[in-house]
């Protein structure tokens, strides 16, 4: 994929940053952005530039939509630094973990998740779309959660139940530029999101291994390298689809 620039959302950290290792380990030259942690978004940076790749990281909150128009003048001028005027793949990973059950969800709460998850990349997305090289891919990320229910998740669920859709009418409206358009749906991962319950709690961790087919929780890089693969010449002629990575969580 040597010569291949990708926009990553929320890549500071987490899922983000390791799909952006990935790609840049593929030869992948990265955009991402972070929202506050400018800090670990240069480390994110500093580590590509390492690995022999070139990365331009912006600051962006997926969640206000009123900032896409000047975050889009952003993406020129980082995509001019890089060389290009176009890019090739586009990844909406950002987001956030909010628990609550249905009856205890608020407003605030719930439109915080609605911004964030979905009204956010589908209007990011539309800004996008004419930046991006015909024959590129898009990929959503999606949840294990959109599946099975665990209660507490009911309002992020159904933001990822949206996307997953959304992306299946993406796909229709984009397959004329062959562009592939996917949603990946990572469950269980060690990471800080939703407050690292998956990866510091240790009864919960090993609930998960019980439960999942491969037997542990998931890794970051598991999913880093689920998106390198979709990306890559294996994911052509896969569009439309919800691939899980799960490792097998309540077959």
């Amino acid at each position: 994929m040597t010569g291949k620039i990708a926009i990553i959302t929320g890549a500071s950290r987490g899922l983000g940053k390791s799909i952006a290792l990935h790609l840049a380990a593929q030869g992948v030259d990265i955009v991402g952005t972070y929202q506050r942690q400018q800090a670990d978004a240069q480390s994110v940076q500093a580590e590509i530039e390492a690995l022999g790749g070139k990365a331009r990281m912006l600051q962006l909150d997926v969640g206000d939509s009123q900032a896409f128009s000047a975050f889009l003048a952003q993406v020129g001028e980082a995509l001019t630094a890089l060389g290009a005027s176009r890019f090739d793949f586009l990844v909406n990973n950002a987001g956030i973990g909010l628990y609550n059950s249905v009856t205890e969800t608020t407003e605030e709460q719930f439109d915080q998740l609605m911004n964030i998850h979905f009204k956010g990349p589908f209007f990011l997305t539309q800004k996008l779309l004419p930046l991006i090289n015909d024959g590129g891919s898009i990929i959503n990320i999606s949840t294990g959660l959109a599946r099975f229910s665990l209660p507490g998740y009911a309002a992020y669920a159904s933001m990822k139940g949206a996307v997953e859709v959304w992306t299946r009418y993406l796909a229709k409206e984009l397959g004329p530029r062959k562009i592939n358009v996917n949603s990946l749906a990572p469950g269980a991962i060690e990471t800080d999101f939703g407050g690292g319950r998956t990866r510091d709690d240790a009864n919960i961790n090993q609930h998960i291994a019980e439960i999942t087919a491969l037997g542990r929780a998931g890794l970051p890089d598991d999913i880093g390298a689920a998106v390198s693969m979709l990306l890559g010449e294996g994911g052509r002629w896969i569009t439309g689809q919800r691939i899980e990575a799960s490792g097998g969580m309540f077959l």
